[in-house]
């Protein structure tokens, strides 16, 4: 099965940056859809951006034109650059895989692998 690590959450004030990085490993595909979920306390699990195995990428309407999801070379790490940073962002975030996602790609179902998430503060 495909294992996920996710680093680099912290704490940071509105407006500020933060780089988290997710290392896909063990996978049996040669090429893996990874994306990017958060989930807020009392709120549900939701997608912020993706990337498949041709590089397309897809964003939530809420984090279009702040954040940015990009890999490596050897497609088994993920990137999400998040700029601009709000409070309603603060929230644990996940890394999510798979070769093909079984339904939409921003829809917590369509991932079976997972990462144990990575926490996100950010401050007013």
């Amino acid at each position: 099965r495909v294992q996920l690590v996710e680093s680099g959450g912290g704490s940071v004030q509105a407006g500020g940056s933060l780089r988290l990085a997710c290392v896909a490993s063990e996978s049996p595909y040669s090429s893996i859809w990874m994306a990017w979920f958060r989930q807020a306390p009392g709120k549900e699990r939701e997608g912020v951006a993706a990337i498949d195995t041709g590089g397309n990428t897809y964003y939530a309407d809420s984090v279009k034109s702040r954040f940015t999801i990009s890999q490596d070379n050897a497609k088994t790490t993920v990137y999400l650059q998040m700029n601009s940073l709000k409070p309603e962002d603060t929230a644990m975030y996940y890394c999510a895989a798979d070769e093909q996602p079984w339904g939409s790609w921003d829809n917590p179902l369509s991932f079976p692998y997972w990462g144990q998430g990575t926490q996100v503060t950010v401050s007013s």
